[in-house]
């Protein structure tokens, strides 16, 4: 606050510094002007307002002066979001004008602050048109209830201009109360061309396409917004050939107008966004070339938001090549061009190119580096992720959440833990995503203490949504404690999706609790919700904790008789778990020979499992030596068969398998277990 009045000080010996030097100025050249005595009395301020504090009456024209420069400043504050600086300044100004109220207001307004916006209106002690205007906006901007305060501020308004009509007609356009907006229009004096866009496009976010091109083909004049409005909004409603008509009915009536380029732009944009990469190509190809010179101004030409439509509708497609062609061809490029491109190799794990033309980018921006990092996080080099974080000029959120979640999904959960400790430390808080990813690590390595302190972060800094609330499940259920997980389950009740129940059968299958699993799974198909193939890999587990052989076998049919989902090999794994555990081992190895693709190690290892329970010796010889071809390098085969032979006294066939494992050169792997220390890991 002393800064701030310190400064108004300043302002104020400034201005009146400005007032003495055009009172020198007017004598020096004006000396016998028989006005110059009452003007100078009216620019000067009292001696003693020019450069001390004083908060008597200034004259008018001194405190316009005064009020310029604070005004800018407010505005400049509000601009940059410093709403708590720009009301320090405003609280602190001795005087203000409508500007300054307006300035002031319009920071709260575009915060969405209604009741501090109406609050200062209310205060006041004068307003005009534009002052109401804002309001409008603001309440008309929050929708809902706030649109009726909005039509009674508008009732209100001492005079309308077109910007108030405008307003609430486009508000009540965007909640879907077209007939409102229609009486408005037609009760307008005069229309203008915002007020025919508006209905235009209202009547295109409400779905109703017809009279939006009778609107639009109603229209007296029409401006550059009027088309990009109309092809924009048809390719919402997905009328993207409709839009294509309307575009080159118009380029025949002004063939050669520079306004016509957004348009074709936007439709450009449309194609790729819906994969039809013909016909954006077609449509750019009609876009003439600009050359540079003097006379293509202001005229129909491509520039850089065609050449960057174009691309990101090659780079949707995964057609990188196609893409990289362009951009090879554009005479300059901006960062949305680079951007772009680089993103695109990264989608398609190409990241030498990437890395390239990262190095070539003249000045990457945070886009650019967060994009390399969970480029190179997704092909496991995590070592190069981490050293592009470090380097980056300036983090931002979405830098942390995607080192913290190229660490989870690599498996590095202490190297995703430590970095979300040194983010708390630098004072970045963390949203959905983070959170997200950190509960993910804690199911990870089943971290039930650290899981319960991030649980606490969610209620204090988030909202918890549908994917918040399946984390913390899994999280739960993951690390054993099944009533907390079932606990968040149950409250989430309308917004459970099928992950939710996926995860809290899983939770069950994993802990042996079979019998709630497959409640739940009843319950769920009762309900209608539409199980996946994860679902069915979690029921087949319970089957095998519970030997429900029977069960198991009819689940297993009705993924495809019931619910058109065909089986995978997980299934198929642990279809075979069930069996073999119940001793049919025939029947286990039919399954694993009937098998529409090649066994993998968890099918063979089902088996191998299965073997050691029933000490078959010869199938678990068959099952072993198809694990040491998958996974020749895996002691786990080895070191089984060989206790078999032992427990069965085949002391031969057990020192072949150690002399196996030294001929191969494989090590026996130790165990290890994560130890939680209520600390850290």
């Amino acid at each position: 606050m002393v800064n701030l009045a310190s400064r108004w000080r300043t302002i104020r010996c400034l201005n009146g510094n400005i007032v003495m030097r055009r009172q020198r100025h007017y004598h020096h050249h004006h000396p016998h002007h028989p006005l110059r005595r009452s003007i100078l009395k009216k620019l000067s301020p009292p001696l003693h307002h020019q450069c001390f504090g004083s908060t008597s009456q200034r004259p008018q024209y001194s405190e316009a002066v005064n009020l310029f420069t604070p005004n800018k400043r407010i505005s400049y504050l509000v601009r940059n979001g410093q709403i708590s600086e720009a009301r320090d300044l405003f609280d602190e100004m001795p005087h203000r004008n409508i500007v300054t109220w307006n300035s002031m207001i319009t920071g709260y307004v575009r915060r969405r602050e209604m009741a501090k916006a109406r609050k200062l209106f209310d205060e006041m002690p004068d307003r005009d048109v534009v002052s109401w205007n804002l309001m409008i906006l603001g309440y008309v901007s929050c929708g809902g209830r706030w649109l009726e305060e909005g039509r009674r501020m508008f009732d209100e308004m001492p005079e309308r201009d077109s910007v108030s009509w405008n307003t609430l007609i486009s508000g009540y356009a965007r909640n879907g109360r077209m007939d409102e907006a229609l009486r408005l229009f037609d009760g307008m004096q005069e229309q203008n061309v915002v007020s025919w866009n508006a209905m235009v496009t209202g009547f295109l976010q409400n779905g109703d396409v017809e009279r939006a091109i009778e609107f639009f083909m109603r229209m007296p004049k029409k401006d550059s917004a009027s088309l990009s409005a109309l092809v924009s909004g048809l390719i919402q409603n997905g009328e993207l050939d409709e839009a294509k008509k309307f575009l080159l009915k118009s380029r025949r009536k002004d063939d050669d107008s520079g306004d016509m380029i957004n348009a074709y732009n936007i439709l450009v944009a449309g194609y790729g966004q819906n994969g039809r990469v013909v016909e954006a190509r077609d449509l750019f190809d009609q876009i003439p070339l600009y050359n540079g010179g003097e006379k293509d101004s202001g005229k129909f030409r491509r520039n850089l938001v065609s050449w960057n439509s174009m691309i990101m509708s090659y780079v949707k497609v995964g057609d990188v090549f196609s893409a990289r062609v362009l951009f090879d061809q554009m005479k300059e490029h901006d960062t949305i061009s680079w951007n772009t491109m680089i993103s695109g190799y990264v989608h398609m794990s190409d990241m030498d190119q990437a890395w390239i033309l990262f190095q070539e980018m003249p000045n990457p921006d945070t886009l650019t580096w967060n994009s390399m990092i969970s480029g190179f996080a997704q092909k496991d080099n995590l070592e190069l992720a981490r050293t592009l974080f470090e380097r980056m000029p300036q983090k931002n959120l979405v830098s942390w959440n995607s080192m913290i979640a190229g660490y989870e999904n690599n498996g590095d959960y202490k190297g995703a833990t430590e970095l979300y400790r040194q983010m708390l430390l630098q004072g970045e808080k963390p949203d959905r995503h983070t959170l997200s990813s950190v509960l993910s690590v804690c199911s990870g390595f089943a971290a039930l203490h650290l899981g319960m302190q991030i649980h606490q972060q969610v209620t204090k800094t988030v909202i918890p949504d549908i994917p918040i609330n399946n984390s913390l499940i899994t999280m739960y259920s993951r690390c054993g404690a099944i009533t907390e997980a079932r606990t968040i389950f149950d409250e989430v009740k309308l917004q459970k999706e099928v992950i939710s129940w996926n995860a809290m059968i899983g939770g069950y299958a994993f802990h042996g609790f079979a019998a709630e699993a497959l409640e739940l799974f009843e319950l769920m198909k009762r309900l209608k919700v539409q199980p996946t193939y994860i679902t069915f890999i979690s029921v087949l587990n319970a089957c095998a904790h519970a030997g429900l052989v029977k069960e198991g076998r009819i689940h297993f049919k009705s993924m495809a008789c019931e619910f058109g989902i065909e089986p995978r090999i997980e299934h198929f794994a642990s279809l075979v778990d069930i069996v073999g555990r119940h001793g049919q081992l025939e029947d286990a190895m039919d399954l694993i020979n009937g098998m529409p693709f090649q066994p993998d190690k968890a099918v063979w290892g089902a088996l191998l499992g299965a073997c050691r329970v029933h000490n078959n010796v010869e199938m678990a010889r068959v099952a072993a030596e198809a694990l040491m071809k998958l996974e020749p390098e895996s002691s786990a085969p080895y070191v089984l068969l060989h206790n078999m032979y032992a427990d069965a006294g085949q002391w031969d066939n057990a020192t072949e398998m150690r002399m196996m494992m030294e001929r191969n050169n494989i090590r026996k792997q130790p165990g290890y277990s994560w130890v939680d220390s209520s600390r850290s890991i």
